[in-house]
């Protein structure tokens, strides 16, 4: 087991979440959705959500708007025992939300950033950063402030000795103007998803835009949905099976719940084909309940219902 310690930097958002929608949306007409869930949102908090459940010593470091949706995310990070000692709040900006609207296993969202459109590299605490062994960055495209000092936040991370892991996530824009041939080399573990590496790569196929990512990262760890995983060095490529279940809900946060698998692996020490197994498991769970973070209760449980899945009885 390891007792690595781990500083999640990124956004900080609700999730309202409409599902069995009667429709699709149209401007000048309503729809009715049968059911609501209001949620912990945000890539970041809930891969830091998760992580924190599934026993790795977990920080996080963001800003939040001093409002009611600021408060309860305060409250449902430190509920699962993340330190909230670097999250700050603004005067100025509100919490962001994201209106997340479900159609069997697709969505389409709707997010006001607020207070995650000005958090910036200046914020973050770096005079604390020897307490940590590793840094987790999400939701790139997002975070207007943060993109200009991209390169250089994995650069003084790798400079203080910590590994480090990045989910980009999806371009609102479909620019998706990041510099991976100067970043990647900085981050140990880049966590993409099939349409994600496409679009980033400008290629046409996932072999060409796996082909193409490959030569600047350091281990790519591909999310391939019910198509399971797969996990690319310059000297493996391995992929692995999804574990599909019968309690399906939603995918709200799977993609950060396998994030949130395989990097507790890799803080343990695991082999890749463990690491990539665990998140395709933790993926899995994070379906059976509404939310990225419902299905993440205690330890115990998690582990139960991990093994249920495992053994195809979930």
């Amino acid at each position: 087991m390891s007792n690595k310690k781990i500083l999640v930097v990124g956004e900080l958002n609700i999730d309202l979440i409409l599902n069995n929608i009667q429709g699709f949306p149209e401007v000048g007409a309503e729809k009715v959705a049968e059911n609501m869930d209001f949620t912990l949102g945000s890539s970041s908090a809930i891969l830091a959500s998760n992580i924190a459940s599934l026993g790795i010593s977990t920080s996080f470091s963001g800003l939040l708007g001093k409002d009611n949706f600021g408060e309860f995310i305060l409250n449902q990070l430190q509920s699962k025992n993340v330190d909230t000692r670097f999250v700050q709040f603004s005067d100025q900006y509100k919490t962001g939300i994201t209106v997340v609207m479900n159609y069997d296993q697709d969505r389409a969202n709707v997010t006001y950033c607020g207070a995650m459109d000005v958090f910036n590299i200046n914020q973050l605490p770096w005079e604390h950063i020897q307490e940590f062994d590793h840094l987790h960055f999400s939701n790139y495209f997002l975070q207007a402030a943060m993109r200009p000092s991209i390169v250089e936040l994995f650069k003084k991370a790798k400079e203080a000795g910590l590994s480090t892991s990045l989910d980009l996530q999806v371009d609102p824009n479909d620019a998706w103007d990041f510099n991976y041939k100067d970043c990647l080399p900085y981050v140990d573990v880049f966590l993409p998803n099939e349409n994600e590496i496409i679009k980033l790569s400008g290629k046409d196929t996932l072999e060409d835009a796996v082909e193409e990512i490959r030569k600047y990262s350091n281990i790519l760890a591909l999310k391939l949905g019910d198509k399971g995983g797969r996990v690319l060095t310059e000297a493996e490529d391995i992929s692995i099976a999804p574990y599909l279940n019968n309690a399906y809900k939603d995918a709200i946060g799977a993609g950060d719940s396998f994030n949130a698998g395989f990097l507790k692996k890799y803080l343990e020490g695991a082999s890749l084909k463990d690491c990539l197994e665990y998140a395709n498991l933790t993926g899995s769970l994070s379906t059976t309940a509404a939310g990225g973070t419902g299905a993440f209760g205690q330890k115990d449980e998690i582990d139960i219902k991990i093994e249920q899945i495992r053994n195809k009885e979930l």
